[in-house]
């Protein structure tokens, strides 16, 4: 079935005969850009309008899109590859790139009516989220939802014209369904409090939403989103790319973002290390075996976390290629792993810039932006190592794991 063309607003242009090896191409030849920019975006705390427009213009943020709508529709290793790509230039830039694709991917499990509201008008909206549900409450009421709620960490959304909000639905005090509640700008407020450590041009900034009715189809229920076709959006978006199980791997694109901001960390380091010299004997740190060791362990680490998540992101795709459910322990192994790939990843940003001795204490040094970096976003809730390991050794145990959404 075709996108409706005579409800689009917006004529952009259709991406959907990019090859996926062009479009990996488009993203890499934007990272010296996006380096340039870094220290400029941080400052600004957003996302720089130049690269907001090279996005656009190269179609990357439609990488996951429905081809009917433009889109390249791509399978869900794009939501790795293209973060990761990207977070070599700018950590931010790479993070909000991933909540900008994967909400595309988001909305094409929505009810068509949902789809043709947003891609109807603009088939490059971008669309941000609120994604904690115990931060949004409502109520059923006649033809939808009323909902309220106070969601931080809303990444982009100073420069997202929609946003999905995760909502918590009660009978009294009893939880009944968890919903993610597609929203307008014009329906919630968004408070500037994003003055942090690093991770600064994201934008990450809280929304607040009061007693706003939301209409059945614009409410995902994230029952529906655990693998396989039940969702809205199915009959219009029958790709297997979209029967992925959400919950589990809805983390993997911005846990990209460590491996991106890492490898840039090493590529730094090996450029300054090939140049430099001692300050007070002269000899070259290339020939110190100590330099070697950390620059070979930085880089493995590095490796591995590229691995693991690409993989998680492969194997998603082939369970939904063959209708097969994964089951729970499956599902957490997902979301260890990712946590996992995040803290090698810390590790070795860590490890790189104790080698970098007082040059990474300067801000004009970009590893010292890359350290900021790494630790404030290794402080996400599906980073956290203790916690998702946790989790999947008590399914595997036998245990029952609370998480409804899964």
């Amino acid at each position: 079935m075709s996108a409706p063309r005579a409800a689009r607003k917006s004529e952009a242009r259709d991406f959907a005969g990019v090859a996926y090896a062009e479009a990996i191409e488009r993203a890499r030849a934007l990272v010296p850009a996006l380096r340039s920019r870094a220290a400029a975006a941080e400052a600004a705390r957003t996302l720089p309008a130049e690269t907001l427009a090279d996005l656009h213009a190269s179609g990357l943020l439609r990488t996951m899109q429905p081809k009917r709508w433009g889109g390249m529709e791509f399978d869900f290793i794009a939501y790795v590859d293209f973060p990761m790509e990207l977070a070599r230039g700018c950590a931010s830039t790479g993070w909000n790139f991933a909540n900008l694709q994967i909400h595309h991917w988001m909305l094409a499990l929505y009810d068509e009516r949902a789809q043709e509201e947003v891609w109807g008008a603009d088939p490059q909206a971008l669309i941000a989220s609120g994604i904690a549900f115990p931060q949004g409450s409502g109520r059923k009421v006649e033809g939808g939802f009323v909902v309220s709620g106070r969601w931080n960490f809303s990444s982009c959304v100073n420069i997202a014209g929609w946003n999905m909000l995760a909502v918590t639905v009660k009978e009294g005090e009893r939880a009944v369904d968890h919903r993610m509640c597609l929203l307008d700008k014009s329906q919630y407020e968004v408070i500037d409090d994003w003055k942090v450590l690093g991770m600064r041009s994201t934008g990450s900034m809280t929304v607040v939403a009061k007693d706003v009715f939301v209409p059945d189809y614009k409410a995902l229920c994230m029952y529906d989103t655990r693998g396989g076709d039940r969702f809205p959006g199915a009959r219009t978006n029958p790709s297997p790319a979209y029967q992925v199980p959400a919950n589990p791997l809805l983390g993997h694109g911005i846990g990209a973002c460590a491996v991106g901001n890492a490898q840039a960390a090493l590529e730094l380091s090996i450029d300054a290390v090939k140049q430099r010299s001692t300050s007070y004997t002269g000899s070259k740190m290339r020939d110190f075996q100590a330099v070697q060791l950390r620059i070979g362990a930085a880089g493995s680490k590095i490796d591995a976390a590229r691995l693991v998540l690409r993989n998680d992101a492969l194997e998603g795709q082939d369970l939904a290629n063959r209708k097969v459910m994964a089951d729970i322990p499956t599902k957490l192994r997902f979301k260890r792993n990712l946590a996992f790939a995040v803290t090698l990843c810390t590790e070795a940003v860590d490890i790189l810039h104790a080698m970098a001795g007082a040059n990474g204490i300067y801000e004009i040094y970009p590893l010292e932006r890359i350290f900021r970096d790494a630790h404030s976003l290794a402080g996400h809730f599906s980073f956290s190592f203790d916690a998702q390991a946790s989790s999947w050794g008590l399914a595997v145990l036998g245990g029952e794991v609370a998480n409804p959404t899964l």
